[in-house]
């Protein structure tokens, strides 16, 4: 009995020792497990390292800039519609839409009643001035021989007098209309620039109430653009802002100005306000009704941090940074975005003034620190 007692408690101990053995090795199996499965930190390759481009954060004056959409406009303070002053007939069209004609040149003629019945008029107002003129000096000789009394060239003078108001008064008439007292009416450029509608055609009728006009000329030396703000946006665009215009036209070229204007009222279909900006425009590359891109920048006279656009990630709604440390190691920093103005991205939090950031391959040592 002792014997078989003797043998069961070997069994027994032998059973613990299988077990503890097991749960040692187990252990051991999931320490190095987790030795190799545990985050190593990313170091960027050298071969990488040598290609990115290391920038560092500076300071410098914060400069707010927004960008609007806008289209070219005639500058409607250099543009006159030109109409007939009188009724006929439309002869002699010299200009052609989009001619540019000098003030004072003649741009097309109107033949017209109105324009012959004032050279009747000016013909009978000079015969009128000859013979009043001569009543006239008849009653001052009479009445020196005493034949004629003092009423008598008192009327006389009167009738004189009135004959040479009514030839200044058809003179005047003649003038504004064109100085012509054979029928036609010759029409005129007001201004010099350019025939931006034409409604005259030869053979055309025409009455002084039409609607339209018979030419209008624009100078297009300098030009207005239209810029659309929203509600959200009012108050980061002010008088005297500066300006950068750029078109689909000429995407390299910046057209520069400054805001002059800006409208009290919302457009009540889009609800935009109009901002203008009068625009230099002497080599006329810009034309009215082209699509703009408008950035109005304004300086607020405060510092602030700054970046390289290249520098910035945006991921889940937050804008990053990538510090360099030397030795190939990076970290991704939260920052918080103020403006943009070209490639400066201003910035606060986070950073430092000095330290160095990666602007370049941003997004795929991104992903690699957050593997």
């Amino acid at each position: 009995m002792y014997t078989q007692i003797n043998k069961n408690t070997i069994k027994l101990f032998y059973s613990l020792f299988l077990v503890a053995a097991f749960s040692v090795i187990q252990s051991c199996s999931t320490k190095q497990e987790q030795i190799l499965t545990e985050k190593q930190p990313y170091n960027i390759p050298d071969s990488l390292l040598k290609t990115l481009t290391i920038d560092s954060v500076q300071r410098g004056e914060l400069i707010n800039s927004i960008t609007l959409t806008g289209q070219v406009d005639f500058n409607q303070d250099k543009q006159v519609n030109i109409y007939s002053l009188v009724s006929g007939n439309v002869q002699d069209v010299k200009v052609q839409l989009g001619d540019y004609v000098k003030q004072g040149e003649t741009l097309a003629m109107v033949k017209s009643g109105e324009m012959a019945g004032y050279g009747n008029n000016l013909i009978i107002a000079q015969t009128n001035i000859t013979s009043t003129k001569k009543q006239l000096d008849a009653n001052k000789a009479l009445y020196k021989s005493g034949i004629a009394s003092i009423l008598d060239v008192t009327s006389a003078q009167t009738n004189y007098d009135q004959a040479l108001a009514q030839l200044d008064m058809i003179k005047k008439v003649l003038k504004i209309n064109g100085n012509n007292a054979d029928g036609n009416y010759i029409v005129k450029a007001p201004i010099s620039g350019f025939i931006v509608q034409k409604f005259a055609n030869n053979n055309m009728t025409i009455r002084t109430d039409n609607s339209n006009p018979l030419f209008t000329i624009s100078d297009l030396n300098n030009v207005w653009v239209w810029a659309n703000v929203y509600e959200s946006n009012l108050n980061k665009v002010h008088l005297g802002d500066s300006v950068g215009i750029t078109t689909l036209s000429y995407p390299d070229q910046v057209f520069g100005g400054k805001i002059d204007k800006i409208l009290h009222v919302l457009d009540p279909a889009s609800k935009v306000t109009k901002v203008r900006i009068v625009i230099n425009n002497k080599d006329y590359a810009l034309r009215p009704q082209m699509f703009a891109s408008v950035t109005v920048t304004n300086t607020q006279h405060d510092q602030a941090m700054y970046v390289p656009l290249n520098a910035l990630v945006f991921d889940n709604s937050q804008y990053y940074v990538l510090v360099y440390h030397g030795h190939n190691k990076a970290s991704i920093t939260p920052v918080q975005k103020l403006s943009a103005l070209g490639n400066k991205i201003y910035i606060k939090d986070g950073v430092q003034i000095g330290d160095k950031v990666i602007a370049s391959n941003t997004l795929e040592i991104y992903d690699q620190l957050n593997n």
